[in-house]
């Protein structure tokens, strides 16, 4: 009989994907119950605790991650991805959101386990995100047979080279609301409890995302996480702008219980004209190098990079004419250079006009990742709920 007994052993993979690192579970090792499941995911991660010391969270937002994967469910895909973000001091994850970085772990794990057959010189694996209801095509190089890790491209926030490897997100506008301007507006006028009022730009693709002025909230735009993580006034008054931005858009039904742990969406980004600054690796962002300045708040915090699915909502709201991103930028193409406090990421984005709404077709961007390590992770077993079939069978299992 195992020592384990008193243990449910999860297989686990641990997975970096563009500037974020996560977990990626196979559903069908996990509870069927999706309660039961998400507490034994809370446990495995170390949640909630906001340093994870129990479990193998790394204490941040970008580091909270969580991919379930399963057998595809649409007809084009070749997988199924769930996106989770696994809240650090709530007993919760977030499904509402997607995130790219993790797409792209997703894309690579799918090829290492043999959900499709390899082609040289890419092999283009086709993930259903659950999440938005929406296929990304993910095409990773392939050489004599094998996957390309090595190569000569990188992205700001993750040192050294790599392979690349391109997310192609299709049909993005509209993603949560149907339509890529929720309220219509290139830009409203919302009010905050104190009496305040902010003028924001509110943009679906891929996630929803708000934007308001970095001018407007009395900050430069180039600031780095130390500095404006350490504003609790600055981040309290955008947690404010982007609840009742949220309820404007019809993402929130009211400010009530609403925490960047509980709701998720929509995110929210400061924006400004491209600016010279010091990046956090101390090297010289030229502003002649970016076309926007941006900063993205995560789960109450500042993003020290740049989400790929908040950098989407931004190239499609540049080529949106009046949005504030719009306005921030000399000229808007399909291609947006995006400065961030780790340097510059740059995406391609296709917009359209369909009569009074945009679409977007296509968006891409080149992406890295990395499998980490894999084994199994464990929980007690009286966590399991017995009656639950997934639960039975794995105790009966691992018995032995």
């Amino acid at each position: 009989m195992s020592s384990y007994i008193q243990n449910y052993r999860i297989p686990t993979t641990i997975m970096r994907g563009g500037t974020s690192k996560g977990l990626i579970l196979r559903s069908i090792d996990l509870p069927s119950n999706p309660i039961v499941r998400d507490q034994v995911i809370l446990r495995i991660f170390g949640s909630p605790d906001t340093n994870q010391i129990d479990g193998l969270g790394g204490g941040s937002s970008l580091t909270s991650k969580l991919a379930i994967v399963s057998p595809p469910s649409h007809p084009d895909a070749h997988i199924d991805y769930t996106f989770g973000q696994v809240s650090l001091n709530q007993n919760t994850i977030d499904y509402q959101a997607t995130c790219g970085n993790i797409a792209t772990a997703v894309g690579l794990y799918a090829l290492e386990e043999g959900y499709i057959r390899l082609t040289e010189p890419l092999t283009c694996i086709r993930v259903y995100n659950t999440n938005t209801n929406k296929i990304i095509a993910i095409e990773i190089p392939v050489a004599n047979g094998h996957i390309q890790y090595e190569g000569e491209f990188s992205i700001d926030g993750v040192p050294g080279l790599s392979s690349k490897i391109m997310l192609n997100f299709l049909d993005t506008g509209g993603t949560h609301t149907g339509k890529t301007l929720p309220t219509s507006n290139p830009t409203d006028i919302i009010q905050i409890p104190d009496g305040r009022k902010f003028e924001v730009s509110i943009i679906d693709s891929v996630n929803p995302l708000v934007f308001v002025r970095a001018t407007d909230v009395g900050i430069q735009g180039t600031e780095l996480p130390a500095q404006i993580n350490s504003k609790l006034e600055l981040l309290n008054t955008l947690e404010k702008i982007r609840v009742e931005a949220g309820i404007l858009a019809g993402f929130l039904e009211n400010s009530d219980h609403v925490t960047p742990s509980t709701h998720a969406l929509p995110k929210i980004a400061v924006v400004s004209p491209p600016q010279d600054y010091v990046n956090i690796n101390n090297e010289i962002i030229r502003k002649e190098n970016i076309d926007i300045t941006s900063r993205y708040i995560s789960m109450g915090t500042l993003h020290r990079a740049f989400a790929v699915s908040g950098s989407i909502a931004v190239a499609t709201a540049a080529q949106i004419n009046g949005t504030i991103p719009n306005q921030q930028i000399f000229a808007a193409g399909n291609g947006i250079r995006i400065g961030h406090p780790s340097g510059v990421l740059y995406t391609e984005v296709t917009v359209e006009k369909s009569g009074s709404n945009w679409i977007v077709p296509r968006a891409a961007i080149g992406r890295t990742a990395r499998r980490i390590m894999d084994g199994y992770a464990y929980v007690p077993f009286s966590m399991l709920t017995l009656d639950d079939e997934v639960g039975k069978e794995i105790y009966e299992v691992q018995q032995y």
